[in-house]
């Protein structure tokens, strides 16, 4: 019983903290007009900025759809005007309370004859008109930033409803690099030394709002071998108690893949083993044996057994999402630099609501790392791995056949960043 007060006490007082944070963010933004402005692009110091990166193409898309979507607000409200009574033969209009979703409107012929009339003859007018139209509309689209791992970038506006796949393919074709299941688009956080590489099914705009507003957050596309290990190598975190499980061939593999994500429910590897934990508000860190459930992750307390009544629950999954961690050795003193940490995306600084976990090696801050994944995301991780996979093997044979044509030219069309 104390140790259910304990979690209920934690509970609410995580509650309470992070409804004040919302609560100050919803009152500053309502107060200042510069946090508005800045929710619009992400990577850039200001919107205007932003809009300069944008290709032309880009800019003359997201021209058409505020266009667009100006029109759709003056219609609506010129019909609530002729007809406030309501009647049958004109419905009113309805209104919606929450942000509406933006989608890129098919241009047809007559459609693009009118915008071109209408056109702005000069970038710095269009990004002009763009200004003054994103501050009328409350548009969840923002425009942002990927770094590359050549230091190059490339700049994109991405709708609410685009997922991370959507965007990985859209830098497929701006960086005319290989498509293969290995590359994420990844977030890094130097207040907090953490890196992330975000799941295919996620929606990219709503993790990247959760970013302050003069966060110093990056945004890579890169080439991440770990991302679907569990697929390519599923021997490692089903048999990682066996040597010899390094040795399997292909058949195998499947079977055990069919075994663990075929069936109704997702079965989660049986991984356990010592961790160091960070004690709250000091850099000093203890052992507990920690086992991972589909649930969370729970540890032995001292003086008790592995069986299930003993255990306490140190996280659950729900509202908290894993991130690597760099140079935690020197930064907290923990035993090695092979850290990972549990909290919840919108908290971007030091929080005692982090969770700090060290591991004794890489491996096993690789199993640590993505059997949380696979408890966390479950049949979603795998039908990620299955859209990738077929993505790939479509785009594999025209990038091979490209390439072959250009093997006697100096031109490569090799992937130019590093495979790790």
């Amino acid at each position: 019983m104390d140790d259910i007060d304990a979690m209920f006490s934690d509970l609410l007082g995580e509650m309470d903290h992070l409804s004040q944070s919302l609560t100050e963010a919803t009152v500053s933004s309502g107060e200042d007009a510069a946090p508005q402005e800045s929710s619009f692009s992400i990577g850039f110091n200001n919107l205007n900025e932003s809009l300069n990166e944008l290709e032309d193409h880009d800019l003359d898309a997201l021209m058409v759809d505020l266009e667009s979507k100006s029109t759709d607000q003056q219609s609506s409200t010129h019909n609530d005007t002729r007809n406030p009574t309501g009647n049958e033969t004109s419905p009113p209009a309805v209104y919606q309370e929450s942000e509406p979703v933006v989608t890129f409107p098919m241009i047809t012929t007559q459609s693009s004859r009118a915008v071109k009339m209408n056109e702005p003859q000069t970038k710095a007018d269009k990004i002009k008109v763009a200004l003054e139209k994103l501050k009328e509309a409350k548009v969840r689209k923002l425009i942002i930033k990927v770094l590359m791992s050549d230091n190059s970038s490339k700049t994109l506006m991405v709708d609410e409803r685009q997922t991370v796949r959507d965007v990985l393919d859209t830098l497929f074709e701006k960086t005319h690099c290989e498509n293969s299941i290995e590359w994420s688009l990844c977030e890094t956080n130097p207040d907090l030394q953490t890196e992330r590489a975000f799941e295919d099914h996620e929606c990219l705009v709503e993790p990247l709002s959760a970013w302050s507003r003069l966060s110093e957050n990056k945004l890579y596309f890169l080439s991440t071998p770990q991302k679907y290990m569990m697929f390519t190598e599923p021997q490692i975190f089903y048999m990682w108690k066996k040597k010899s499980s390094g040795d399997m061939n292909s058949q195998a593999k499947e079977l055990l893949i069919k075994e663990h994500f075929g069936g109704s429910t997702t079965i989660v590897p049986n991984l356990e083993g010592v961790l160091y934990l960070k004690e709250d508000g000091k850099k000093v860190w203890k052992p507990r044996y920690f086992m991972l459930r589909a649930s969370g992750i729970y540890y032995v307390p001292k003086g008790k057994t592995k069986s299930s009544t003993d255990l306490t629950c140190f996280v659950r999954f729900e509202k908290v999402n894993v991130y690597t961690t760099s140079s935690y050795k020197q930064k907290y003193r923990a035993p090695t630099d092979f850290c990972f940490l549990l909290k919840h995306p919108c908290i971007q600084k030091e929080s005692p609501y982090i969770k700090i976990l060290c591991c004794e090696d890489k491996h096993t801050l690789l199993l640590w790392v993505n059997s949380i994944r696979i408890a966390k995301y479950g049949a979603a991780l795998y039908k990620n791995y299955q859209a990738a996979v077929t993505r790939a093997s479509i785009l594999q044979i025209p990038y091979s056949a490209a390439n072959k044509e250009k093997s006697n030219s100096a031109t490569s069309l090799e992937s130019p960043y590093p495979s790790s």
